[in-house]
């Protein structure tokens, strides 16, 4: 089973310019996570016969938004952190209340629980990092949660470049958005919880990035960060038989990453 995870960065935009349903063609994956979708499900026909949707869109019309497509029927799916968890951390500030902003969404099927997560963005001057140390806590403790009742995929942006290995540039950037030690304490508190980084289970070392700045020609220098993911629960890592990240689709700022699992959902 192919599962893939991608920040679309506008959905609408990449459905316009063909470049989602080329993805689709050329790659059929049996779930696909989108983060940074920018619509409701109502702006857009997307038009995938093969597939269910599920979305979970931001109160704010063109922002953040989170989707999930699949083959596979559902047992369910669930918009946002829960409540009772929610409530128990800061995930409001002067940029607005995070739980309404649709970027949480999880699938549950009958073995496994599936997650397309987009964390919100430190911001240059670093104004949401205070957000960052209550939104990853809430976040985990949620797929904690979860992962007490079944095992779990988790995929998505989650903003932060987790070692200097995952990053082109780690000495200039350090401190910066998306490599502050705040930032990446929060990766290590996901493996400390058992979830696995599958990319890593197969590839070590730098030059591997799913994330590029508009600026410079950073992509074709490939001077990128990887910020995005797909964690598993460690009792599904013997299961996940390939990693990958896909630098040649393009359509956004970043790119699709995937895995193989050879398990029944």
């Amino acid at each position: 089973m192919k599962i893939f995870s991608w920040n679309v960065n506008g959905i609408r935009a990449v459905k316009k310019k063909g470049d989602l349903d080329r993805f689709i063609a050329t790659y059929a994956p049996d779930i696909l996570c989108l983060q940074e979708t920018k619509a409701n499900r109502d702006q857009l026909e997307v038009d995938l016969p093969e597939y269910e949707e599920y979305w979970c869109s931001a109160e704010k019309k063109g922002y953040s938004g989170t989707a999930i497509f699949t083959k596979i029927p559902p047992m369910r799916a669930i918009n946002g952190i829960p409540q009772e968890i929610a409530q128990k951390y800061q995930l409001v500030d002067t940029y607005g209340d995070t739980t309404n902003e649709g970027r949480v969404i999880t699938l549950e099927f009958e073995h496994i629980y599936i997650t397309s997560v987009y964390t919100p963005n430190a911001k240059d001057d670093l104004s949401r990092i205070s957000m960052r140390t209550q939104w990853d806590p809430a976040f985990l403790e949620y797929m904690n949660m979860l992962q007490k009742i079944k095992p779990v995929i988790f995929c998505g942006d989650l903003n932060v470049a987790h070692t200097e290995d995952d990053l082109a540039r780690p000495k200039e950037n350090e401190g910066k958005k998306g490599f502050t030690q705040e930032e990446r304490n929060g990766i290590d508190s996901i493996i400390s919880s058992k979830f696995v980084d599958t990319f890593r289970m197969f590839i070590k070392g730098n030059g591997n990035y799913t994330w590029w700045s508009h600026w410079g020609g950073a992509r074709e220098r490939n001077v990128g960060w990887r910020i995005d993911y797909i964690f598993v629960s460690e009792a599904l890592a013997t299961v996940v038989r390939k990693a990958e990240i896909h630098t040649q689709v393009f359509g956004s700022d970043h790119c699709p990453i995937s895995i193989d699992v050879g398990i029944e959902i």
